[in-house]
């Protein structure tokens, strides 16, 4: 097989890792078992249910495992790629690779292998707390108000209300 056949089909196993998990996932997985199944329903079911166990082994990985666990899980789709590219004739081979090549370049890119794991256990909160894997635009945020509506004010006091003004009242 050619190099550019074992990139392609290295990829394809490293696209499969990335894209668990995230908005993209769904079209990858759809279109993949549609491809590597070739018109066979049962081999398509397959495909999706090896997907499946792909997204759940990786979407339930301790963050001690994970790197091992994607290295592992893009040398199996590599392999698969691989052993079915072989075993196609020459032009559904090309097809097939023009396929795969397609469905790589629409899937959007970034720093999806570098996903973070967010988990929140515990713990009182007394404002917004926001959790974002990547923001895209300008977040603005305003000082918390106090209970009256306006502004916060450190000397207020804990019960919301005004704290003494030393009026001697």
């Amino acid at each position: 097989m050619s190099e550019a056949l074992v990139a392609l089909a290295a990829a394809g196993g490293t696209a499969i890792v990335q894209a668990a998990g995230t908005d993209a996932w769904m079209h990858l997985r759809a279109r993949l078992a549609r491809l590597v199944g070739r018109g066979g329903m049962d081999e398509e079911r397959r495909a999706l249910a090896q997907l499946d166990r792909t997204a759940a082994v990786l979407a339930t990985a301790d963050s001690e495992v994970i790197g091992g666990l994607l290295a592992r899980h893009e040398g199996i789709w590599q392999e698969r790629l691989e052993t079915l590219l072989e075993s196609l004739p020459e032009r559904e081979r090309e097809a097939f690779a023009s396929e795969l090549q397609s469905l790589l370049v629409e899937l959007p890119r970034g720093d999806l292998a570098l996903r973070n794991r967010f988990e929140i256990s515990g713990g009182t909160f007394h404002g917004t707390v926001q959790m974002a894997e990547r923001i895209e635009s300008t977040v603005h945020t305003a000082p918390p108000t106090s209970a009256g509506g306006g502004p916060y004010r450190a000397d207020e006091e804990a019960d919301g209300g005004p704290a003494s003004t030393g009026s001697g009242t």
